[in-house]
């Protein structure tokens, strides 16, 4: 069942098409890739569907137990309330508080707790307070990040870092989990260990994933289907097999003589 379409997508800069008549679908419980050369559009692409960016043209409905919600001109953090979710190309995390704040200030948006408890602290409070610290431990253990929960999110490894921003953005309950370039600045090693944490995350939170990336061996061993970007342009898609023998793909990765 659909979750997420995307129809004749467009999003201009003065005269420059950065994504140009893009169409899309996303289905419920499904790892998707969108994949392409440097500056095809991309991550672009995520700033349109996560409210970053306005669309120029066309339409993003996301649809979510039978309820049809059109994205266009929503902010991002009604994005977010609404089930979307994202990491980034460069981390961002919170870098100067603790590995448990980073997962308590996403946990944040899911608190039924009024303003006025929170600042008078009265009883349901302190309550609540315990309950999303124990949803975040628990949610770190899977990352095997539990035992780093007052470290500073600076002072972690790269790897972690990467991680920890994955455990964040599952703290918001999300329904559609993108992941901007994930193995970026990565070893084989953290690679390969990425690899099997992005299965088990699609496995583990039943959600939908649309991954960005450039290493073509995690794309190829996780994704269920693939998307093509050239020049802001979708020029394929299908699954993994039927993208790796594209002529055009290839022409696009490789040049004319490939």
């Amino acid at each position: 069942m659909s979750i997420l379409k995307v129809e004749q997508l467009t999003k201009n800069f003065g005269g420059l098409a950065a994504v140009s008549d893009v169409t899309l679908e996303l289905n419920e419980n499904e790892l998707v890739g969108l994949i392409g050369p440097n500056g095809a559009g991309k991550t672009t692409l995520f700033n349109l569907l996560t409210g970053v960016y306005v669309p120029s043209e066309g339409t993003i409905t996301l649809t979510v137990d039978g309820k049809e919600t059109k994205l266009n001109g929503l902010k991002t953090a009604k994005i977010a309330t609404l089930g979307l979710s994202r990491t980034f190309q460069n981390i961002r995390l919170f870098k100067e508080l603790t590995v448990l704040d980073n997962v308590l200030i996403a946990m944040n948006g899911k608190n039924p707790e009024n303003v006025l408890s929170a600042v008078l602290r009265f009883p349901p409070f302190y309550k609540t307070e315990d309950t999303l610290k124990e949803k975040a431990i628990d949610l770190l253990r899977l990352f095997d990040l539990d035992h780093k929960t007052e470290h500073l999110a600076k002072n972690l490894p790269y790897g972690e870092q990467r991680r920890l921003e994955i455990v964040r953005a599952l703290a918001t309950q999300p329904k559609i989990l993108f992941l901007d370039e994930p193995a970026a600045g990565m070893n084989p090693k953290e690679t390969a260990e990425l690899t099997k944490l992005i299965r088990r995350v699609k496995e583990e939170f039943s959600i939908t994933i649309l991954l960005i990336e450039h290493d073509m061996s995690l794309v190829m061993s996780v994704c269920e289907r693939l998307y093509v970007l050239e020049y802001g342009r979708m020029i394929a898609q299908g699954t993994p097999e039927e993208i790796k023998h594209n002529d055009r793909v290839i022409k696009a990765y490789l040049g004319e003589g490939a």
